[in-house]
């Protein structure tokens, strides 16, 4: 007769049981850490890549601002020498308005003053004193333009020529014309009274003479 235990076998069973059971929590206690390890990394990358997208919006509208305040910038830097520039006229017009016309009445009477072997190469005021410089092919060329200055009343005599010298150049000492440079100062001198002509006013005498003869 063969005989069976069992309660031998039952026993490994009840053995073996609680083995698989502790390898399954381990497996599913591991899975569990990798997803929640895999959700808080995802959630760290997303707020970098957000924290990463607000910072590149910021840096974005800095630029924009910073085109803008150039773009203004220079639209100051435009009406400051614009500003400038008018500036300069105005002094230039109230300069000519208090010298009344004498610089211009000056500057045409010397261009007419002009042998033809001379010409001016400079022409410098400082104050009242008119300095002129140029070049004159002849010494009497010189004298006359000495002399038609002098035949104004907006220059004071003398005219002085300040200096008057042959140039030493070897391509114009082969020919027989020299060049001699000089220079020319004057006192400019305005007129007394700028009166529009036909508006001058009569003399006193004349009035005192009409008076005395309407009275006889």
């Amino acid at each position: 007769m063969i005989r069976i235990n069992l309660l031998g076998a039952e026993r490994q069973t009840a053995r073996t049981a609680p083995l698989v059971d502790l390898a399954q929590r381990v497996t599913v206690l591991c899975a569990l850490v990798v997803v929640i390890a895999g959700a808080v990394i995802g959630w760290w990358h997303w707020s970098l890549r957000s924290a990463s997208a607000a910072v590149d919006g910021e840096i974005a509208a800095a630029r924009q601002e910073s085109a803008r305040l150039k773009s203004v910038l220079s639209e100051v830097q435009k009406f400051e020498d614009r500003r400038a520039q008018l500036q300069q006229r105005v002094a230039l017009i109230e300069q000519l308005r208090s010298g009344q016309s004498i610089p211009v009445q000056v500057l045409d009477h010397v261009s007419r003053s002009l042998p033809e072997t001379l010409w001016l190469t400079g022409m410098t005021q400082e104050g009242s004193t008119l300095t002129l410089e140029g070049r004159s092919t002849t010494l009497i060329a010189l004298s006359d333009f000495v002399g038609n200055l002098g035949s104004t009343a907006l220059l004071q005599k003398p005219i002085e020529i300040i200096s008057s010298q042959v140039e030493a150049d070897n391509a114009r000492s082969r020919s027989a014309v020299e060049l001699i440079r000089f220079a020319v100062k004057a006192r400019v001198t305005p007129p007394p009274e700028h009166t529009v002509p036909g508006l001058e006013p009569e003399p006193t005498k004349k009035r005192g003479a009409r008076g005395e003869s309407g009275r006889s």
